[in-house]
Formats: structure tokens, sequence, C-alpha cells
């Protein structure tokens, strides 16, 4: 049990990591109900919007069945690769996902990943699928950022400001006083997403958005990592993984977005109606 305040704010919550018992000995976290609601909620965007971005939405159902189980994989496999020595003496402990353990960007690479398998046995668009996913990881990751909140981690270095995060730690009587790094990240997707939404009405071409997100979420990430204190670092260097790749992506995104921006003059929609047109 932690409480979780805002004294700048006026706001101070109790919160209990777990939600319910299933039965005795078998809890059921809020963390894993909330990454299950961004999810649910990522799904129903993708099913709502597939017409406009010209996605059919049982591709999005059969997608869902290879993105889903390798996102997961992935996740935890980026985390274990940056957090070896936790496993080293008992390597079966890898598997033990339940207890903690998965990273953002790893799902985001094995989702992609997953996604270029799938079209490319089943023949689909690649960048059309990758659109409307990226505006569904946008809405997850805005949502699953509230499951760090009621477990009281992933938040940054001290600070004074006005919206500064307090927790206390009721079982270890510790107290923290840091920037709320998981609101910050919650509300940059926030805005990505309404961005994002916005420009699907008049993307110049398939791919867009995908490339959008990942210069956007990679910025941010980029920035906002750089805050936390509880990074994963590339081996035993003091350089921060998430805000490596996040820079890297979004330097490249960038590149290849003035690219496509040069050679497609005009939208995907625009290029549609003029065809019906005639």
């Amino acid at each position: 049990m932690k409480q979780v305040s805002f004294p700048g704010l006026g706001l101070s919550f109790d919160l209990n990591p777990v939600a319910f018992y299933l039965f005795p000995g078998k809890p059921i976290y809020w963390y894993a109900i909330i990454i299950a609601t961004g999810f649910l909620l990522a799904c129903y965007y993708a099913m709502r919007r597939a017409d406009k971005l010209e996605t059919e939405k049982d591709d999005i159902l059969d997608a869902l069945v290879w993105v889903f189980p390798a996102s997961v994989i992935c996740a935890r496999i980026y985390y274990v690769i940056f957090n070896f020595d936790l496993y080293i003496d008992n390597p079966v402990s890898m598997l033990y996902i339940w207890e903690g353990g998965i990273a953002i960007y790893g799902a985001v690479i094995g989702a992609v990943l997953a996604l270029a398998v799938y079209c490319k046995i089943r023949r689909k668009s690649l960048p059309r699928l990758l659109d409307i996913a990226a505006l569904g990881l946008l809405v997850g990751q805005c949502v699953g950022r509230w499951g760090n909140f009621v477990n009281g981690e992933a938040y940054g270095s001290p600070t004074s400001l006005p919206w500064r995060m307090v927790i206390y730690d009721y079982a270890t009587l510790t107290r923290v006083v840091a920037h709320p790094t998981f609101l910050y990240e919650s509300l940059w997707n926030l805005l990505g997403f309404i961005l994002l939404h916005l420009r699907s009405k008049h993307r110049r071409f398939a791919g867009e958005l995908f490339l959008l997100y990942v210069a956007w979420y990679g910025f941010g990430r980029s920035i906002i990592e750089g805050l936390r204190t509880d990074s994963l670092y590339l081996f035993n260097t003091g350089i921060r993984v998430s805000q490596l790749v996040g820079a890297i992506s979004s330097i490249v995104s960038l590149i290849v977005l003035c690219y496509f921006y040069k050679k497609n003059k005009t939208s995907v929609e625009d290029e549609y109606n003029a065809g019906t047109d005639n």
C-alpha cells in the first residue's frame, strides 16, 4: 500500500496495487487491469477507424492474433536483456512475467515485427496497418501509464515544482518527492493521439501516421526518460536505452518523412476523391 499525493494540487490517494483476489492467494492487480483496458480501447478505436483508414476490420482482428503474443514476449525480452544481472542466478525466472518487468519499446518492436510477418504471409498492406496501429498504440500507452501511477512507480528525479508527486510507502516508511514522469508520458501520448487523429484525415501517404508516431513518441520519450530514476541502461554504460532508442528513432523517422513528403505532394484522401470524380 502506498500513498501518492500531489500537494501542490491538493490531491492525495491511498493506493493498493491489488484490485481483488480471484481466489485465496491469487491477486489480480490494477496494473494488469489498466493495461488490458488500454489494449481494449486501442482495439475499439482501430475497429471504428478501419474504414476511414482503408483497412479491413477482419485484417485488424487477424493481425492481433500475431501481434499480441509477440509484443508481450518482446517486451519481456527487452527488459531481461538490459537487466540480465537480476536473472543470471536463476535463469528460469526470466519466464516469471507475472512478477513484473516489461518494456514498452520491446512491445512496440515485437508488434511491428509480427505485423510485418503477418502482412508478408497474408499479402496485406503493411503501411496501412502500421498507420492504424500507431493510433492504437498511443491510446494504449496513454491509458497504460496509469498502471504505473497505481503502483507508485516510473517517477522521476526530485523536484519542487507545483505538480510534484510525493510517494509514501507504508511498508518501508520511505518518502519520495519526484517528477510524475508517468503523467508526463501519458499526457504526451494523449496530445500525440489527438494530433495524429486529426492528421489521419489528411495523410499524404500510407505509413505517414506510423512515422509521425515514431517521431513524436521517440522525441518525447528521449526527454522524459532523462528525468526517470528507474531507467534501463545500455549494459555497463551510463546510457539510458530508451532515451537512445527514442532519439535515434525520432531522427530517422523525421528524415524518412521529409523524403516521402517531397515525393507525395497530395494526400491519400485527395487522391481517392479525385479518382471517384472521374
